[in-house]
């Protein structure tokens, strides 16, 4: 299915008007049980945390919002996916292995059609985390 099609099967014509004016997503709060194995876990991909708040909050600038852990919760997160948008597709590429090399798993990068043409470059972090990593990509389908 190329995009074209993909519009006219999966769009809403006209869009609805949104309710409210959003001016973006301020960031992302992950609970752990495993709090200091999770920090040390994003700490190797996205390096130090930029918010050290107690013993229990850490946080990481991403674009224009915030990864944040806090100690607490009985397990992980689970039935959540997180979603970082990179520049490029090897942009998003990149981070993928990062996560990966850092002891994460993920499959092969594909192109696909979410809302737009994209590179789709997924993790599952240690803790049962998914991450999805995207780029905007010419292509669109595998």
């Amino acid at each position: 299915m190329n995009y074209e099609e993909y519009r006219n099967a999966y769009f809403v014509v006209p869009t609805p008007k949104p309710r409210y004016r959003f001016g973006g997503s301020f960031g992302v709060t992950l609970y752990f049980e495993d709090f200091d194995a999770a920090v040390e876990y994003y700490r190797q991909v996205l390096g130090p945390p930029a918010y050290v708040e107690g013993a229990g909050t850490r946080g990481w600038p991403i674009g224009s919002g915030w990864l944040t852990l806090l100690r607490g919760g009985a397990g992980n997160p689970r039935n959540v996916e997180v979603t970082f948008r990179m520049e490029t597709p090897a942009e998003a590429e990149r981070l993928q292995r990062a996560f990966i090399e850092a002891g994460g798993e993920g499959p092969t990068p594909t192109d696909q059609l979410m809302y737009e043409p994209i590179r789709s470059c997924p993790v599952r972090d240690p803790f049962g985390t998914e991450l999805l990593i995207i780029s905007r990509s010419p292509g669109g389908t595998d």
